[in-house]
């Protein structure tokens, strides 16, 4: 390894990580400070009574993945940050289906629901890249880096 830097599998699980970590906690927070305004701006629908709590509960389901992934931002080998990015490509998976639907089956349309729907989308590409390119797929392991 020269100068420090990561194999390029490696450093891709790790900005992965990097990213979601801020999009899914900035995302949480919002849900749990202000549902009614995320769920306009994904939906363009008024929220209230039962739906204003679950809002909230999602929203702490969003803030502690992404915390999960900031803290596992550079422990990109263990079997657990593989096991957090296929949590993480389920979950956008599923985002992008919901979120589909919504525009296209329910026709809710808020300014940020194509925009969130082909993030999703895009961040379950990375999820695979992530996994295809793991440890066992060409990055080496720390035996082999010591004698590089």
């Amino acid at each position: 390894m020269r100068s420090g830097r990561l194999p390029f599998a490696l450093n891709m699980m790790k900005r992965f990580l990097t990213l979601t970590a801020i999009i899914e906690a900035a995302t949480g927070l919002a849900l749990i400070a202000v549902p009614a305004i995320v769920v306009r701006l994904l939906l363009g629908a008024e929220i209230s009574g039962a739906s204003t709590p679950l809002g909230r509960v999602a929203g702490a389901a969003l803030l502690a993945l992404g915390v999960a992934c900031w803290l596992a931002r550079d422990d990109r080998q263990s079997r657990a940050a593989r096991g957090l990015v296929v949590a993480m490509l389920i979950y956008n998976i599923v985002a992008t289906a919901v979120l589909a639907f919504a525009g296209i089956g329910l026709g809710l349309h808020g300014v940020a629901l194509w925009p969130a729907v082909v993030l999703h989308a895009a961040m379950a590409v990375w999820c695979v890249a992530c996994l295809r390119r793991g440890p066992q797929n060409g990055a080496m392991d720390g035996n082999q880096m010591s004698n590089s």
